[in-house]
């Protein structure tokens, strides 16, 4: 098993982001990330979510997916043909005489101060998911206190093929 990068174009419609991840619960799948978001046309969201399963799985669950009503469009995202990112916020603990070490620190590593307290200083984190990991093993010595993480929001690279199947019907 490997995870895979989906992206599916839906309907904005109630209950569409609702019926997909019923889908991947009853077929007993879990879902290690998903986000959701507007896309350039205000009827149509994206969601992308990541999947731990086989090649045949992956297959299973783009059939099962163009059933649902509010599907357009299915693609995986493939890493060598997306362009991928995660947002995560990070508060670490920080005392004053440590406070401009991790400052710097933080900014060599693209990391911006998000806001900063009297102990601790929240971090945003924009990258690769392997570059967000990497910034949390990077101040994960100071005590990180709390972390959030958006998951993967990605699109295909305009001069890539790939693997995009859209449903026999258009909605």
């Amino acid at each position: 098993m490997s995870a895979h990068t989906i992206s599916v174009r839906l309907e904005n419609k109630p209950g569409a982001l609702a019926r997909v991840s019923q889908l991947f619960s009853r077929r007993g799948y879990n879902i290690q990330s998903l986000a959701v978001g507007p896309t350039e046309h205000a009827d149509i969201s994206r969601l992308t979510l990541r999947v731990d399963c086989n090649e045949h799985s992956l297959e299973q669950i783009e059939k099962q997916m163009h059933k649902l009503v509010n599907v357009l469009r299915v693609t995986e995202l493939r890493p060598e043909e997306a362009v991928e990112r995660e947002l995560a916020l990070f508060t670490v603990s920080v005392s004053t005489d440590k406070r401009a070490e991790l400052v710097a620190l933080s900014q060599v590593a693209g990391a911006r101060v998000a806001d900063v307290g009297r102990d601790a200083i929240t971090f945003e984190f924009v990258g690769r998911p392997d570059e967000v990991e990497a910034f949390e093993e990077l101040v994960r010595p100071y005590g990180v206190r709390e972390l959030v993480r958006t998951g993967r929001v990605g699109l295909r690279r305009p001069s890539a093929g790939g693997r995009t199947t859209t449903p026999s019907v258009q909605v």
